[in-house]
């Protein structure tokens, strides 16, 4: 994995949030999925780890995106964690993974990547935590790659273009848009021939 990326280890990353200013809006749901290759040298996907987060201390609830994410704050079986506690259930397994892969950083993988990084890196600069283990701003986004692998940009019909399945019903939950991501992320680097430098 070190050599194949430089050092960097793809994560993929998705977030569900209160609208699209990380300053302002809340981060609600972090997914994580780590990948690994098999025997064959194939990327596949290995462990998917999740967590719901409350809004931070004044953070904006924009009524648009919660109604398209369809996330009810105070519910009483969310059991989310503050940032504070939330990021560090995510960063602890992806440092694990950086260190047993023989990398350096990780970079996160998104489908519109800087969407989901600023988040990640707003929650941690609010939450003091240093250690953030992705790179602070470079990213692999399956936008750019399933435009031109599949000539698609949204997530539903990249994923239909690369012959997934995709379940429109499940969409907009953090733990589902990350896998489905990952999954696409392995399609795309497993379809194309790796040429050494």
């Amino acid at each position: 994995m070190s050599e194949r990326f430089r050092g960097y280890l793809p994560v993929v990353v998705d977030v569900e949030t209160g609208g699209f200013n990380e300053a302002t809006d809340a981060l609600l749901q972090i997914a994580a999925v780590l990948i690994d290759f098999d025997e064959t040298g194939q990327l596949y996907c290995t462990e998917t780890v999740s967590c719901h987060v409350n809004p931070f201390e004044g953070a904006n609830l924009d009524p648009k995106s919660m109604e398209v994410n369809g996330i009810d704050v105070d519910h009483p079986f969310r059991l989310a964690l503050d940032e504070k506690q939330a990021l560090p259930k995510i960063f602890k397994p992806v440092r694990n993974a950086i260190k047993n892969q023989g990398c350096n950083k990780a970079i996160l993988v998104g489908h519109n990547a800087h969407f989901d990084l600023k988040f990640i890196n707003a929650a941690a600069a609010r939450s003091g935590i240093k250690r953030n283990p992705f790179h602070p701003f470079s990213t692999f986004d399956t936008v750019s790659l399933a435009g031109l692998a599949y000539g698609q940009t949204v997530l539903a019909r990249s994923i239909r273009s690369a012959g997934l399945d995709w379940d429109s019903n499940e969409a907009h939950s953090a733990v589902y848009d990350a896998e489905m991501t990952a999954m696409l992320f392995c399609k795309i680097v497993n379809e194309i021939a790796f040429i050494q430098p």
